[in-house]
């Protein structure tokens, strides 16, 4: 039987195909600050901002291509189960050939009525444009199927379950400093090998359970992969 690995992905699993985070710009997304776009205020005072940063954001993450770590995630899986968790609102890891993906924070190619009950159904988007005049159903506004910030984590849960089950546990291109998501780590099993690929690794607070693999991703994820 092969052994359970997750794949704990963070931003910098997408840096290499061009895709940033407003960590990368001093608390600047594209040059908006988090509160006037990420966050329910945001949507609640100007819905039509937030619409069309996140149908930028769209039509960055489509013109992107998965780099040579989300294939080398999918390499993973002719020698282990392999379950991704992805911090990432990107679909770089589906589109390289990965079959187990779990969006944490959600996938900016769906989205999610802006109603009360949002977490219900999620449509696909066609290309990169989402209209304020796009309404579910039940006659809400379509919004982008991201959770923002102040915002509860729906899949939490699941991810937890499947975090108990790992044997192997590679984190990639995460600080692991945002929560809740960073806290999944702590219910992998004791005797669960963790690793830690990051090329500035040893600036981070993390356990001694981890391996650090002081590399970028592609390289970090190739090093591990000859282990294999």
């Amino acid at each position: 039987m092969k052994q359970k690995l997750i794949v704990f992905s963070g931003a910098g699993m997408s840096a290499e195909s061009g895709i940033n985070t407003f960590r990368d710009s001093g608390g600047l997304w594209e040059n908006n600050l988090i509160e006037d776009v990420a966050t329910p205020s945001a949507w609640a005072s100007n819905p039509e901002r937030v619409q069309r940063f996140y149908n930028s954001r769209r039509k960055q993450i489509l013109e992107a291509q998965p780099n040579n770590a989300h294939f080398s995630v999918k390499e993973l899986e002719k020698h282990c189960d392999v379950q991704v968790i992805t911090q990432n609102i990107d679909d770089l890891h589906e589109r390289a050939g990965s079959t187990n993906v779990l969006h944490l924070h959600g996938n900016i190619t769906f989205s999610k009525s802006s109603g009360p009950n949002q977490e219900t159904v999620y449509y696909p988007i066609e290309g990169w444009e989402l209209k304020m005049s796009d309404k579910c159903p039940e006659g809400y506004t379509l919004r982008p199927h991201v959770v923002w910030f102040g915002e509860t984590v729906p899949m939490y849960e699941e991810a937890i379950a499947l975090m108990q089950k790992a044997n192997i546990l590679i984190v990639i291109g995460s600080s692991l400093q945002v929560y809740p998501a960073a806290g999944l780590v702590h219910f992998a099993p004791k005797d669960c090998k963790k690793i830690l690929i990051d090329p500035n690794g040893d600036s981070l607070n993390i356990s001694n359970e981890f391996e650090l693999i002081k590399k970028g991703a592609s390289e970090g994820l190739q090093t591990f992969l000859k282990r294999l």
